[in-house]
């Protein structure tokens, strides 16, 4: 019988593995702690939530809340163990963190199917299916075991990411396309500012909230300087940094103070960046000061700028669709290393690469579906632009034809072609 590994008892590794598991696929997993502990871990428990107990919205028309039910329609361990232990949250699903983790660790070291090593990994064999699943705080020596794979400059250890929103919330009565000079084609969205404007940003952003930097990540905050640290060295920087004017007029008759330009993100042209923005502002103050910015008054933002100590790889460069690495199909990335932000994320695409190897080990190449949330974050995350590849979360912006009006709409299809899959996967067994 076919036996697959997996590296990391986390909330993708231990998805993947009760999946396989109950498909009748032996799993082999391997869990570091407690003989190898991280800072940010505080028991040797699979699946544990580090930082939140809240797995977010319950709500269909919230994209994580779609996710959720996605995942749930496959029998989602996550999902399955949520219910037992939740907790009042309102919209939320909350969880007891305590119990959600000594759950999932019963369940997986009691499966018939799953065998738990308790040892750190510091090589990867290509001759079985292999998951590596060992989150932002990968061990360095998995980092070097990896690093003999890939081209080590697609491995990151810092997430240092601007804001991305959706275009549809751009006011272009204000913003406008065009390329410096001309130059090229009109590939950006530019947001112009006048003096006044500049100013009256300039002096929100030097005086905004900071978000905590964790001793952990300080060592790397030096290696990209955040927008508001670039300001405060003196009112003109950012007008001769990532907000010059020069080349970006309208027209000859514009001559605007400073210009931000938003680079598109994504292939379906539905989601912008925010070039050179790379912040560490709370999120709340990214709404408020990034809204003055003239086009963007009523932006909506499908993840914010963040930075932080972060494992991940440049995955449009070095997974297929299938989050195999190039090269090498055996090995397998999921979860916050494959390049997706947040715990239900993490474990969707942990069941996202168990699909594949299931449908592989039967002799099929699955071809996921874009039209659900699943399929919409694995392909974004497969298709994004690799020279300023940051990990995405799920949101509505990365599915094709959505808006505010029609969520549900979307989010009744989704769930619709997701059942459909899902019996096809059944099938497979037969």
């Amino acid at each position: 019988m076919e036996q697959v590994i997996i590296i990391g008892g986390g909330l993708a590794g231990t998805e993947a593995a009760f999946f396989l598991a109950e498909k009748g696929i032996k799993v082999k997993l391997y869990e570091m702690r407690p003989k190898v502990n991280t800072p940010a871990h505080h028991s040797d428990k699979l699946g544990e939530l580090v930082c939140s107990n809240s797995l977010k919205s319950k709500e269909l028309t919230n994209a994580c809340g779609l996710l959720k039910k996605e995942m749930e329609i496959y029998n989602s361990l996550m999902m399955q163990v949520a219910k037992k232990v939740s907790v009042p949250g309102g919209n939320a699903l909350c969880v007891d963190r305590e119990l959600y983790s000594e759950e999932v660790t019963r369940i997986i070291t009691n499966h018939q199917n799953i065998e738990v090593v308790y040892e750190e990994v510091t090589e990867l064999t290509t001759h079985v299916p292999v998951i590596m699943a060992s989150g932002p705080l990968t061990s360095k020596k998995l980092e070097e075991a990896l690093g003999k794979l890939i081209d080590t400059k697609f491995l990151h250890f810092f997430d240092a990411s601007a804001p991305i929103i959706e275009k549809d919330s751009i006011n272009m009565d204000i913003a406008y396309y065009k390329s410096r000079y001309d130059q090229g084609d009109d590939a950006y969205i530019n947001c112009p500012f006048t003096k006044e404007e500049y100013y009256r940003f300039y002096d929100e952003l030097i005086n905004a909230k900071i978000a905590s930097l964790h001793e952990i990540d300080m060592k790397y905050f030096d290696a990209c300087v955040p927008i508001e640290v670039l300001a405060k060295r003196g009112p003109k920087t950012l007008r001769f940094g990532p907000l010059k004017p020069r080349g970006l007029g309208k027209d000859a008759d514009h001559k605007p103070y400073a210009v931000l330009q938003l680079r598109q993100d994504n292939v379906i042209g539905t989601l912008y960046n925010l070039v050179g923005f790379q912040t560490n502002l709370t999120y709340a103050e990214q709404r408020r000061v990034f809204r003055m910015i003239p086009g963007l008054e009523k932006a909506e933002f499908v993840r914010y700028g963040l930075m932080h100590r972060n494992t991940f790889v440049n995955a449009p460069h070095v997974l297929a669709i299938d989050k195999s690495l190039k090269g090498n199909p055996n090995i397998y990335i999921a979860g916050q290393l494959s390049g997706v932000e947040g715990y239900v994320e993490s474990a969707a695409s942990g069941l996202y690469v168990a699909l594949n190897i299931y449908a592989k080990i039967k002799g099929i190449e699955l071809s996921y579906p874009n039209e659900t949330m699943l399929g919409s974050l694995m392909y974004y995350i497969h298709t994004a632009n690799p020279e300023n590849f940051a990990p995405m979360n799920a949101n509505f912006g990365i599915i094709k034809g959505a808006t505010k009006q029609n969520r549900m709409e979307i989010a009744e299809k989704s769930l619709k072609i997701t059942k459909k899959y899902k019996e096809y996967i059944d099938a497979l067994n037969e």
